[in-house]
C-alpha cells in the first residue's frame, strides 16, 4: 500500500483506473489532464449553488493532491504515512492541557451509499427519529439525530445530518476515530457547522477541535 491511506487507494481506482504501483506516469499525466477539465470548480458555477462549487473545489483540490502525493512517491521523495499526527508545539489545539467540549455540532454526512446509515447506526437506525441519541462507543458522547433533513438531489441521495454532544473527559480523538472509521470510503462529503471538510482523520480532528475548544487546564504543583 505504500504510503497512501485506504480512501486514496480507492480515489486511486475510481479516478486513475489502477493503483499507484501499477500506473505508468504517461497514463496518469493524460488522464489528471482530463480530470482537471472535467472537475474545474469554474465549470460548476453555472448550478448557481454554493454547496455544489464547494464540492467541486474540494474534489478538485483533492485530485491535485493525490497527484502530487503521487509524483513525490515515484521520484522517491519522503511522503507522509497514513494519518500522520501533526502537533505544533504552539498550537494550543494539541497542548495536552487542552480541554474541549461541543453541544449540538452540527455535522451533515452527504453520500450514494445507501448502506452508510446503518454503517453509523447498526440497526439503530431504524428506530432513529429527530431528537434521538446515540451514544458513540467507547465514550459518553452522542450524536442527536435529525432524521426530518432532506438532502439534495444533485449528486446525492441521502444527506445524514446529526448533531454532536460531549463534555470535557471525552476523548476527541476516540470520537474522531469512530467516525472517520465509519464514513471513510463511503462519504461523498462532509460539513462541519457548514463548513466543507476533507474526508480524513486530521481534517475531521482538527475541525472539530477547532469548534469545541474551551481553555488550557490550570497546571497542577
Amino acid at each position: 500500500m505504500g504510503p497512501f491511506t485506504e480512501q486514496e487507494l480507492a480515489d486511486f481506482r475510481e479516478w486513475f483506473g489502477t493503483t499507484p504501483e501499477q500506473l505508468e506516469m504517461d497514463t496518469f499525466r493524460k488522464t489528471l489532464r482530463e480530470l482537471r477539465g472535467k472537475y474545474h470548480p469554474d465549470n460548476f458555477e453555472k448550478f448557481g449553488d454554493d454547496v455544489v462549487r464547494q464540492l467541486a473545489t474540494e474534489r478538485f483540490q483533492r485530485i491535485e493532491k493525490l497527484a502530487a502525493k503521487l509524483e513525490d512517491w515515484k521520484s522517491g521523495k519522503n511522503v507522509d504515512e497514513p494519518h500522520p499526527q501533526k502537533r505544533p508545539g504552539s498550537d494550543p489545539l494539541f497542548d495536552p492541557r487542552a480541554l474541549f467540549a461541543c453541544k449540538e455540532m452540527r455535522i451533515e454526512i452527504r453520500t450514494g451509499d445507501k448502506d452508510l446509515k446503518y454503517h453509523l447506526f447498526g440497526t439503530f437506525y431504524r428506530w432513529l427519529t429527530m431528537g434521538d441519541r446515540f451514544k458513540i462507543p467507547e465514550s459518553n458522547a452522542f450524536l442527536i439525530a435529525d432524521e426530518e433533513h432532506a438532502g439534495r438531489s444533485i449528486g446525492f441521495t441521502e444527506s445524514i445530518r446529526v448533531y454532536l454532544t460531549f463534555e470535557v473527559d471525552d476523548s476527541v480523538e476516540t470520537i474522531v476515530d469512530w467516525l472517520f472509521k465509519k464514513i471513510e470510503g463511503r462519504a461523498d462529503a462532509l460539513l462541519i457547522e457548514g463548513e466543507l471538510v476533507a474526508v480524513d482523520y486530521n481534517s475531521i480532528l482538527i475541525a472539530i477541535k477547532k469548534r469545541s475548544y474551551k481553555q488550557l487546564a490550570a497546571k497542577t504543583e
